[in-house]
């Protein structure tokens, strides 16, 4: 078998309902039909409609504590009460919710792909027919925060991207993984992880699916903040480029130490996570005909009867949250309101049902999320006062540096003063989020009426050579949180700059102040 990932399938699902079944080959692997070694595949069957809440139960994650995170109250084991029910409803033990987010449907009609059920949610039906692409996020609820900018009401949410193959269409037989099935069957298989690191998208610990991943996903849970992290292989050890291969230097990884109250570092290190232990996983329900059981769940030692087992529900609507907020405002003197915390993350009456028509779609829908562009603009001094800006290598997309994990861009400025100038360079920096990052740049500057040192007036061209550091803020809950909706991250800039190229004539100092990550 060819090695391949849920990826490279996920790149072919434009084509999976509207193409002609391809004839099932004549082998000893039709009596079997079997798609375990399939990258990212949690379930395959001849159903072709299913409830939300079993496809959901089929995707749902592992959630794994630090053995200190405060809302464990020293509980472990099948007694783990977190993540907990919304203060708005009941519930004997730990709870998760969902929400189907989007469909993007291959061909089927947009009204029956999906069949809502007003009075439950979870009952309503989606065709895996018609529905090819799925966006399916879980939330974890934590009363109380602890550490850095701690506050009440804390939900946490993961995506999970989600293709839905058929076992005769084009996706599974150029993947190598058709011919296995007399009778048509679905294969629902998971193709991106992203946890949602405290709400900005540049820290999302993200993880495209391969043939190592393992499910169910493990997610770690940060202590005290209760950020999500994926761990790929469920070691219980956190690895960059490996537990989160999508923007590796920028993902916040699982910084159990931020409890403290300090970052300590711009970027992740290994010691800021702590050891799990076993006793602190809680597991998601999976249905009884999971082929994850066997292989996800029962080999592990401290499952049956000892560890504890989530609820899986419907997120509620905002509605229902913004009703209890009020009923708690008439009863308390200084409530805290969930409404805020839920409404940002609902989609009303979910999901948002799409048609996809073109490849472009597709591919938009591909790298949402792992693909983040950002335009930065700022002032801008090297003894005369103008502006910079900043802007992705490809116009539209960065060019990232794998082996190192930074970025490459365009960056330009305009100066006036007794000399006005243009400066055109490509700037290197190790990421786009951390609080501080070295930079280096290098390109050309055109300068117009340079007086030289023997008086003479000239237009000049030069060599420019720049580095130094680069400050940056995530500014969302900041006294000027107002200007974030430019940006996240509002930032300061110090760098030397050289004209020439081997023989250095000149040097100046360059700040910078403004908005955008880079």
């Amino acid at each position: 078998m060819k090695r391949t990932s849920s990826v490279s399938i996920l790149a072919a699902t434009v084509a999976l309902v509207t193409a002609a079944p391809v004839r099932a080959q004549t082998s000893v692997e039709n009596l079997r039909c079997d798609f375990s070694d399939l990258p990212g595949a949690i379930w395959w069957g001849t159903e072709s409609r299913m409830p939300i809440e079993r496809l959901a139960a089929y995707a749902a994650p592992v959630f794994w504590h630090s053995p200190d995170e405060p809302e464990l109250e020293g509980k472990s084991g099948a007694d783990v009460p977190v993540p907990e029910v919304l203060p708005l409803e009941t519930a004997d033990g730990p709870v998760v919710y969902y929400q189907l987010k989007e469909i993007q449907t291959g061909g089927a009609s947009l009204g029956t792909v999906w069949t809502r059920d007003t009075e439950d949610p979870g009952k309503s039906i989606i065709d895996l027919s018609g529905g090819g692409l799925l966006r399916l996020d879980f939330y974890a609820y934590y009363s109380d925060e602890a550490g850095l900018g701690a506050h009440k009401h804390d939900i946490e949410p993961v995506e999970f991207k989600i293709a839905i193959a058929r076992s005769d269409g084009p996706s599974l037989q150029e993947a190598g993984y058709g011919g296995r099935c007399r009778e048509r069957h679905y294969v629902i298989l998971v193709t991106r992880v992203s946890g949602k690191a405290h709400g900005i998208e540049w820290f999302w610990n993200v993880l495209e699916v391969d043939e190592e991943t393992k499910f169910p996903m493990y997610l770690f849970v940060e202590e005290g903040k209760h950020a999500l992290a994926t761990d790929k292989n469920s070691d219980g050890y956190f690895t960059p480029s490996y537990d989160v291969n999508v923007r590796v230097n920028d993902a916040w990884g699982v910084r159990d130490i931020i409890r403290s109250g300090g970052l300590f570092s711009g970027g992740y290190d290994a010691w800021m996570t702590k050891v799990r232990n076993p006793e602190d996983r809680v597991f998601p329900p999976l249905p009884d005909d999971s082929p994850l059981l066997p292989e996800g769940l029962e080999r592990q030692s401290h499952y049956e009867g000892e560890t504890a087992v989530y609820e899986l529900r419907p997120l509620p609507p905002a509605s229902a949250v913004k009703a209890w907020d009020e009923e708690q405002a008439s009863i308390e003197e200084d409530p805290h309101p969930l409404y805020p915390f839920v409404a940002d993350k609902e989609v009303e009456g979910w999901p948002e049902i799409h048609e996809l028509q073109t490849w472009n779609q597709v591919e938009d829908w591909v790298s949402s999320g792992a693909l983040k562009r950002s335009l930065s603009i700022a002032l801008y001094a090297d003894g005369d006062v103008g502006f910079s800006w900043m802007f992705p290598f490809f116009i539209v997309k960065n060019l990232h540096v794998g082996m190192s994990g930074g970025y490459i861009l365009h960056r330009m400025y305009l100066t006036w003063g007794d000399t006005d100038s243009f400066g055109w360079q490509l700037l290197y920096t190790s990421s786009a989020s951390r609080w501080v990052d070295p930079y280096f740049s290098a390109g050309a500057e055109w300068q117009e009426n340079f007086v030289s040192d023997d008086g003479t007036v000239e237009d000049r061209t030069d060599f420019v050579l720049e580095t130094g550091l680069k400050f940056r803020a995530q500014i969302g809950s900041s006294p000027l949180k107002f200007l974030s909706f430019l940006t996240d991250f509002w930032g300061f800039r110090a760098g030397i700059k050289n004209y020439g190229f081997f023989d250095i004539d000149r040097l100046t100092y360059v700040l910078e102040v403004g908005a955008g990550s880079f």
